[in-house]
């Protein structure tokens, strides 16, 4: 799968067939500091991807 990241930007191919959180873990990102985007959807941490999906990780942003 291609997995989009930011900060900084750039973009890596993974193999799939794992869930969002370990794609996170294996990139060593924070489960509670990103959001995971699969084909344009945000999806639960839990969401198993596949080799051809197109992943983007965002990083959470809080203001106040």
């Amino acid at each position: 799968m291609i997995v989009r990241l930011r900060q900084p930007r750039r973009e890596v191919e993974i193999p799939g067939g794992r869930a969002a959180h370990a794609v996170l873990r294996d990139l060593g990102l924070s489960r509670e500091g990103h959001l995971v985007i699969c084909n344009g959807t945000l999806v639960p941490s839990d969401t198993m991807l596949a080799d051809d999906d197109v992943v983007e990780i965002r990083p959470v942003i809080s203001g106040g």
